[in-house]
């Protein structure tokens, strides 16, 4: 079955930036979207940034990253990317990638079937 493995993941100060990689078994054609999650502490898991169809690479991102983080996905690695800038202390918690067995457009949590073990991303001074 489709394993997502997660890193990249770290400590960094206010206004720095980091990549998250996720380096997928498989995902073209049998699955169809891909994003990355996040949850920090004592809050809901919600989607950050996904590419909603991989069949036409249609994305979605939170409106509270938009500008600052974008998803990329290199195909000849299985490897999707999160490239996070001016990042902010509101964006510290565990990231997951995940991945969904239909298109996902909302970019939810409820809409992805299989999940990384996450990585940790903690922003502060």
């Amino acid at each position: 079955q489709l394993q997502l493995v997660e890193s990249g993941g770290g400590l960094v100060q206010p206004g720095g930036s980091l990549r998250l990689s996720c380096a997928a078994s498989e995902f073209t054609r049998k699955y169809y979207s891909i994003g990355w999650f996040r949850q920090a502490p004592e809050k809901e898991r919600e989607g950050v940034s996904c590419i909603t169809n991989l069949i036409t690479s249609s994305t979605r991102s939170a409106d509270s990253v938009k500008g600052r983080f974008t998803i990329s996905r290199e195909n000849a690695k299985n490897t999707v990317y999160l490239q996070m800038n001016n990042l902010k202390p509101e964006d510290t918690g565990v990231y997951y990638c995940a991945a969904g067995i239909l298109p996902n457009p909302a970019c939810s949590p409820y809409g992805a079937d299989y999940w990384g073990k996450g990585t940790l991303v903690t922003v502060s001074s």
